[in-house]
């Protein structure tokens, strides 16, 4: 989940929904929610901006509100966090001078959101750690079994303090291994999908066309351009996009 503060030429998305007309917004102050669509983003000018990047759990935290009015959307930080909230603090960062005194700006504006915070459900951080170490590859009666709970409850807590109910949320987590893995670990995009837990190849290539608005494919041939921009070999599999 996303927090963007900046100044200057202000963010443009561009919401890719399928069967969906495109919708274009702007932004200078964004907080963003877990997303199962793709959404594109950029500066066309020149702007500086500070995003911060929560786990599902610590915005739980930070925010203090059931995560689900968060989901598959953007707002702006002060409907949650009070009017006022997201331009002072913007002052602050424009105010300091260098990048590491604005980081402490940062901490210090969302330590103070997170002294007397509620913490999240031990049954939801458990669910969550195990299915994040396990790159979304455990079944909602896997996790009932690990947590003593039954499914409705971790339905609920997800929906609550993660965001998103428990099968989307494995499917994120697929979706971001298949795309984090090491290239050498796989020979094909079948051996990929094999990996990441996909039924098939088709299967794998559904879900990044859902999430990512692309297709492994073409992901690779955007890889292979910036590999050769940047002068480094391409090899024409899925690369960690997340380092480029």
């Amino acid at each position: 989940m996303t927090l963007i503060l900046g100044w200057g030429d202000p963010l443009r998305l561009l919401h890719c929904t399928q069967g969906v007309p495109a919708e274009r917004t702007t932004w200078h102050a964004m907080l963003a929610g877990l997303h199962t669509s793709s959404v594109k983003g950029g500066y066309e000018g020149v702007a500086e901006s500070v995003e911060v990047e929560f786990t599902p759990l610590g915005a739980y935290t930070c925010l203090g509100l059931p995560l689900h009015h968060l989901a598959n959307c953007h707002m702006h930080p002060d409907e949650v966090l009070g009017t006022g909230w997201s331009a002072r603090l913007t002052e602050q960062l424009i105010a300091v001078p260098d990048w590491e005194g604005r980081w402490a700006v940062i901490d210090n504006a969302l330590t103070r959101r997170m002294a007397d915070a509620s913490p999240p459900s031990p049954v939801v951080a458990e669910a969550w750690s195990r299915l994040l170490a396990h790159h979304g590859q455990l079944s909602a009666k896997d996790l009932t079994v690990a947590t003593g709970r039954g499914s409705r409850r971790l339905q609920v807590l997800f929906r609550e303090q993660i965001g998103l109910p428990l099968q989307s949320v494995s499917r994120v987590l697929r979706f971001q291994r298949a795309l984090t893995l090491p290239s050498d670990t796989h020979r094909s995009l079948a051996d990929l999908a094999a990996l990441c837990g996909y039924y098939d190849q088709a299967h794998m290539t559904r879900d990044f066309r859902d999430l990512a608005g692309l297709t492994p494919a073409q992901l690779c041939t955007l890889a292979d351009h910036a590999a050769a921009r940047d002068g480094a070999p391409a090899d024409g599999r899925l690369p960690n996009v997340f380092d480029r």
